[in-house]
């Protein structure tokens, strides 16, 4: 049984690290429709689109659905529709790295309130480290943009508790369909005045329709799955890989430049998740055996 534990922790963290790839590759990617669109819009498409998709696969039977269930969909409905418009807004701002850097204080405290062991509050200080070194560049930051970047951590942090509550009582993915489904009807009315533009750029459709199935589909898919499988102290640690995939991304596909600092903050947050990973395995693993001595 323990093996079994081992394997859910390395099977969460290349989880959470696939996920990370997905969707900031999907952000770097959405850059050019801030030229037609505002912020607020692309995200609302975005999502209306991966609800739709989720929805036409998963087909939630909502008339079995409890009380409970909705509650948890619905609270992760906001928390995301909340981190994203923020998010949308801080990378029209500043770099995608810059801003994930930013973000990732959201779960980091995720990880402090929530450590376990001396070990995982010393793998989240690493962690921290890393994300200093990460947004240490400086330059091409704007007050408004942090400030998005501050809003987005916030949402992100409710959004690991949200997703962890929703895993536990939604099975499948359903759960996932209709909170952004939720999210999707809270940010409508951003989308409502670029509808003639949508209409007009279809190839702008196609864009976000691929950034829909890259983040909401497959990468909030993976976290959720992740959850699943670690606790949220765990899952907030490791997404400190975040902003090092943003800052690589941001170089090759926007061309936004890094330099050492960010080298030894892709290091310390690297470590930082392996640490942590084989922290839920030896935590796993010792939980397990005095379950069975007791």
């Amino acid at each position: 049984m323990s093996n079994t534990h081992s394997r859910g922790a390395v099977t969460g963290a290349v989880l959470i690290v696939a996920g990370a790839v997905s969707i900031q590759w999907s952000a770097a990617i959405v850059e050019p429709a801030f030229r037609t669109f505002t912020p607020a819009a692309v995200s609302a498409w975005r999502f209306l689109f991966g609800a739709l998709i989720l929805l036409a696969l998963t087909r939630p039977p909502l008339h079995r659905w409890r009380k409970e269930q909705w509650c948890s969909a619905v609270a992760l409905g906001l928390a995301v529709a909340f981190m994203n418009q923020c998010f949308f807004q801080s990378i029209a701002r500043i770099p995608l790295g810059a801003a994930v850097t930013i973000e990732f204080l959201g779960p980091l405290t995720v990880a402090v309130v929530g450590q376990r062991s001396r070990r995982h509050l010393a793998f989240a200080g690493l962690a921290a480290v890393g994300v200093v070194f990460l947004g240490h560049p400086g330059g091409h930051l704007t007050t408004l943009g942090v400030l998005y970047g501050l809003g987005s951590g916030l949402g992100w942090a409710g959004y690991i508790f949200a997703n962890k509550r929703v895993g536990v009582a939604a099975p499948g993915f359903g759960g996932l369909a209709v909170s952004m489904t939720v999210a999707a009807l809270a940010t409508t009315p951003f989308s409502m005045s670029s509808l003639a533009v949508m209409s007009s750029h279809p190839w702008l459709a196609g864009r976000l329709l691929l950034v829909a199935a890259m983040s909401i589909v497959f990468g909030f898919a993976l976290e959720l799955q992740a959850l699943r499988r670690l606790t949220a102290a765990s899952v907030a640690v490791l997404m400190a890989i975040d902003p090092a995939v943003a800052f690589v991304l941001g170089f090759l596909v926007l061309g936004q430049r890094a330099g050492g600092w960010d080298l030894i903050g892709l290091v310390c947050v690297v470590v930082a998740g392996i640490g942590v990973t084989f922290d839920q395995r030896a935590t796993s693993t010792t939980a397990e055996t005095k379950a069975v001595t007791n």
